[in-house]
């Protein structure tokens, strides 16, 4: 598929106007807390003053909408087939943080002809200036949707708990992401946020254990963002349908979202991985090499 007119469209859109930092959020195995952890930075990112929206990208499951108890009246499917505008498929969730519901739309991207792509790019284009920070929750595991967004992707935040599937399945989701023909490893920051623990310490020793054996057999270098620990509070939260760090801002869980945001904003790994917009994002997805 030739992206030419794609690519160009992102260049003059780039260069116009500054991009959207894209952050994709995603995990080895489902039951990790991978959604709650999208949620919740998201919130801190716009308490700290950021424009944020999530893209839920997790096929058939609508965990976003769940978990913020608001259904939307349209999901990315309709922008592409409809004819609706991106403001229009943007659903304002608690805490002023805006979600877009993938549906089933995306899975279908690769077989649009060029015309139609340039469409979509063109309104994806706009997200550039309606957020600072999108946020893509992928689905669990290892398939080949879930890649697809991974490679396109210049930030990854990898979900782990202590449990050794968890362990294994994120070690094979960094294999299979190393393997994948398109993966640039040098345009793409890895790091990994430990879920549940019992303390911090925990957190770290789970992180240099995953870590030595990424850095043995793949030698792709993962940096630790932090840990999030078990906290009821959370649980409760997401049983009221309300992400814990606005129903609860002085919990332990909001409290550890609040310093992985906070780091994640710190001008020194904000500026490690350069912005590419939701266009180029897409435009990276639908392209075949």
């Amino acid at each position: 598929m030739d992206q030419a007119e794609s690519l160009r469209i992102i260049k003059a859109n780039q260069q116009t106007r500054s991009v959207a930092r894209v952050i994709t959020v995603t995990s080895g195995k489902g039951g990790v807390g991978k959604s709650n952890t999208a949620i919740n930075l998201a919130i801190w990112f716009r308490k700290m003053g950021k424009r944020v929206i999530i893209l839920d990208a997790d096929f058939g499951l609508a965990n976003i909408e769940i978990m913020f108890g608001t259904v939307p009246k349209h999901n990315l499917c309709d922008l592409i087939y409809q004819g609706k505008s991106i403001t229009d498929i943007i659903t304002w969730g608690p805490g002023e943080v805006g979600f877009i519901s993938g549906g089933s739309g995306i899975a279908g991207l690769s077989n649009l002809g060029v015309d139609y792509l340039n469409y979509i790019i063109r309104n994806l284009t706009q997200l550039d200036s309606i957020a600072d920070i999108i946020i893509v929750d992928t689905g669990a595991g290892i398939s080949d949707a879930v890649l697809e967004f991974l490679v396109a992707s210049g930030e990854i935040l990898l979900v782990t708990t202590p449990e050794p599937t968890s362990i294994t399945d994120s070690y094979s989701l960094v294999k299979a992401l190393a393997r994948h023909p398109r993966f640039n490893r040098e345009e793409t920051k890895l790091r990994m946020i430990a879920n549940r623990v019992t303390k911090d310490e925990d957190g770290q020793t789970l992180y240099r254990k995953l870590n030595s054996v990424i850095q043995r057999f793949l030698k792709i270098p993962m940096d630790y963002l932090g840990s999030v620990p078990w906290d009821n509070q959370l649980t409760n939260a997401v049983m009221q349908q309300m992400p814990v760090s606005l129903d609860k801002p002085t919990a332990k869980s909001s409290q550890a979202y609040e310093r992985i945001a906070k780091r994640l904003l710190d001008p020194n790994e904000a500026q490690s991985s350069k912005p590419r917009g939701m266009a180029a994002f897409f435009s990276h997805i639908v392209s075949k090499k």
